[in-house]
């Protein structure tokens, strides 16, 4: 799904209203385990560690789609950041890009990419691996205690133009008989007054509830766990928060 979202994932996101608002939070869980070294797991197209990277931290990402990596190359050239990128997945991090990290970023509700309790299993050890003893791990989902409760397929839309372009994109789950999410963004395009083009791109997720995560993080040698609402740091509410951000340290 992401190697084809890649080009058009960047005009999905508004990032400068999104880096504003989530990197106080960011910057202060950072500054609370006096980190230095950031790895930004499943990075996309490499946003956060730009800028965290102009702000001084030693950044590197990984992601398992490789055009996303590309783009992030892409970007961190034009904005002269030092960030070292590489194409890895879950369970790869610590073989493939190192350890001794002082921090690891889970972003952007990319946890739940991770469809088994197994396989989430191997996802934190291998986060907890990155990590040096009191490292930080910092996890945003969606709050799919909310989503499930209330059957809440449609998210909101979300539009960009550029010139006469114009860009649509619409998301909705399809709840599965297994238990998982089809996830699917509609991307729609035109130019000028012309015919909208219409593109499709899905993939599976497990909606990760928050006893599951917290569980798994405990099991996966973590202690400290805390759970906000979302990126201002508010408390997490399972009926009310559009988030789950959990902050965990590596014991």
């Amino acid at each position: 799904m992401y190697d084809d979202f890649s080009i058009d994932y960047d005009r999905f996101v508004n990032w400068p209203q999104r880096l504003s608002g989530e990197l106080p939070f960011i910057e202060g869980q950072l500054e609370a385990v006096h980190a230095r070294r950031v790895l930004d797991a499943a990075c996309g197209t490499g946003q956060h560690a730009i800028a965290l990277a102009g702000r001084g931290y030693e950044l590197a990402g990984a992601d398992l789609s490789a055009r996303m990596i590309e783009r992030a190359q892409s970007h961190a050239t034009a904005a002269r950041a030092k960030v070292r990128w590489q194409a890895a997945g879950f369970g790869e991090l610590r073989s493939q890009v190192g350890d001794g990290f002082d921090a690891l970023l889970c972003l952007g509700n990319s946890l739940p990419h991770v469809l088994t309790a197994d396989d989430l299993r191997m996802t934190l050890f291998d986060f907890a691996a990155c990590l040096r003893p009191g490292g930080l791990l910092l996890i945003q989902n969606r709050n799919f205690d909310r989503v499930l409760a209330g059957r809440e397929r449609w998210m909101q839309s979300q539009s960009h133009r550029e010139g006469q372009q114009e860009w649509l994109f619409l998301r909705f789950y399809d709840f599965q008989p297994q238990g998982t999410l089809l996830f699917t963004v509609v991307t729609l395009h035109r130019d000028g007054a012309g015919e909208w083009e219409q593109r499709e791109v899905s993939t599976q997720l497990w909606p990760q509830q928050q006893h599951e995560v917290t569980a798994a993080l405990g099991a996966a040698g973590f202690d400290h766990i805390t759970c906000y609402g979302d990126m201002s740091g508010a408390p997490f509410d399972a009926k009310e928060s559009p988030n789950l951000v959990v902050t965990a340290h590596r014991t």
